[in-house]
């Protein structure tokens, strides 16, 4: 049987839908999401973000930023991102809110793998089905998400390819590590 994975950054924005993205086309069981209070996008000024909640449609963005500055929202590339976004999903989703089972849930940041961890810890024990959480290291660009989804991908897939992800899983993220040279971060949760 597949594994199920889950992809978490802030806003479920950049890096979870860009790996969501490739993940998906190569055939994973993949979800997205964002673990912060609200959806940040970038705005005019560092001030002045656009800020929306999670269950705004990726396409309600779209238009508000189109209609807010169509050249500047095209020239910093936040049009394509949510053009790409909302063919893949309506909405953001947030993590916290989510009550579906991931044998892998990689996340992006440690502040994220943090939040996640936490809101694991605090649910309700009902299967005791076994989650691991992986954090690799994507800085929030458009070109670091794309390197970022490539990995995370190819972790996946070696992951995936084991007979045993329980025993197998630190070996494999040793090799990871150190073929990468990014540093991992893993942890154990239970459902």
């Amino acid at each position: 049987m597949p594994f199920r994975f889950a992809v978490v950054c802030s806003s479920n924005q950049n890096r979870s839908m860009e790996a969501h993205n490739f993940m998906s086309k190569r055939g994973l069981l993949v979800k997205s999401y964002g673990a912060g209070q609200q959806v940040k996008l970038p705005g005019t000024s560092l001030e002045k973000p656009n800020v929306y909640t999670f269950d705004t449609p990726y396409d309600f963005m779209y238009k508000d930023l189109y209609n807010k500055d169509t050249n500047f929202y095209t020239q910093n590339g936040v049009l394509h991102m949510l053009d790409r976004n909302r063919r893949i999903k309506e909405k953001p989703e947030r993590f916290q809110d989510s009550r579906e089972r991931f044998d892998v849930i990689f996340t992006v940041e440690e502040r994220i793998f943090d939040q996640v961890l936490e809101d694991l810890e605090n649910r309700e024990k009902r299967t005791n089905e076994i989650v691991h959480i992986i954090n690799i290291d994507v800085i929030d660009n458009p070109e670091d998400a794309t390197l970022g989804a490539f990995i995370l991908c190819d972790l996946a897939q070696k992951l995936e390819a084991t007979n045993d992800l329980d025993n197998g899983i630190d070996d494999i993220l040793s090799e990871f590590e150190e073929k990468t040279k990014r540093t991992v971060l893993h942890a154990v949760s239970f459902y």
